[in-house]
């Protein structure tokens, strides 16, 4: 059985403060949990946040990671750094990475293995554009993301894949629950087939395009999705404990 996992993206959301008051309001509703839950803050709000989670049943994130083990990198974190102040998981290659910040499946593919290597946790983002989703290229990007992201890892069960298709981020568009399990399955196949010895079936993927309130129950009913990566939703305590309740 795979565990469900259900992670918030604050994005560039939330000082401090602010970030410390929504777990605070968020712990009591998501006591009784069936499924993982997980906040992935901004690198600044890490210690507060890390504080303010203790006890609870929320685990930790970030957002990115560098592959380096330290060096001349100004501005980036390395995994080291992240584990000394008890981050278990890591967004990584998320598609604004991509977009505004020049991330490839290359340093993607650095990323994540410098994460798996230090015993963090990777949530690895792949997806697909509008542009490519109507022209009928979505299997072609993912097969190329799952070729060139995914080199040398070793076992698939110990990362998290975000299926984010890029025209349902932020847009209030959704792709529908077929659509959504569709694509996850075919990333679960085609990872069986390029990393044969992987336990991909042990493998969790979320779905991560404007999961909300409203639809992350249809969502989580499909066999293939197994949790969601949660935006602007996140951001919300009685919204965000009512997707991580899904179930109910």
């Amino acid at each position: 059985m795979r565990k469900p996992i259900i992670a918030g993206n604050w994005k560039m959301n939330n000082t401090a403060e602010e970030g410390v008051a929504l777990v605070k309001a968020l712990k009591p509703l998501v006591e009784d949990a069936k499924c993982e839950v997980v906040v992935c803050v901004p690198a600044i709000d890490i210690p507060a946040v890390k504080k303010a989670i203790h006890g609870s049943k929320i685990k930790l994130g970030a957002q990115n990671v560098h592959f380096a083990e330290k060096g001349a990198y100004t501005g980036e974190i390395s995994a080291k750094m992240l584990l000394e102040y008890g981050v278990k998981y890591v967004i990584i290659g998320h598609s604004e990475r991509r977009q505004y910040f020049g991330e490839t499946d290359e340093t993607v593919n650095k990323r994540t293995l410098a994460a798996l290597n230090a015993g963090l946790t990777p949530i690895v983002c792949i997806g697909e554009s509008l542009e490519e989703r109507e022209n009928g290229l979505t299997e072609k990007v993912l097969d190329r993301q799952l070729r060139e992201g995914f080199q040398g890892v070793g076992d698939f069960s110990k990362l998290v894949i975000a299926y984010e298709p890029i025209w349902a981020i932020g847009t209030g568009r959704t792709a529908t629950a077929q659509q959504a399990n569709d694509a996850i399955a075919y990333i679960r196949k085609r990872v069986k087939r390029l990393y044969a010895h992987s336990n991909a079936g042990r493998m969790r993927i979320q779905y991560g395009g404007s999961m909300n309130a409203k639809n992350a129950k249809e969502l989580m009913a499909q066999p293939e999705i197994d949790g969601g990566l949660i935006g602007g939703a996140s951001l919300k305590a009685e919204d965000f404990a009512t997707i991580v309740h899904f179930d109910k």
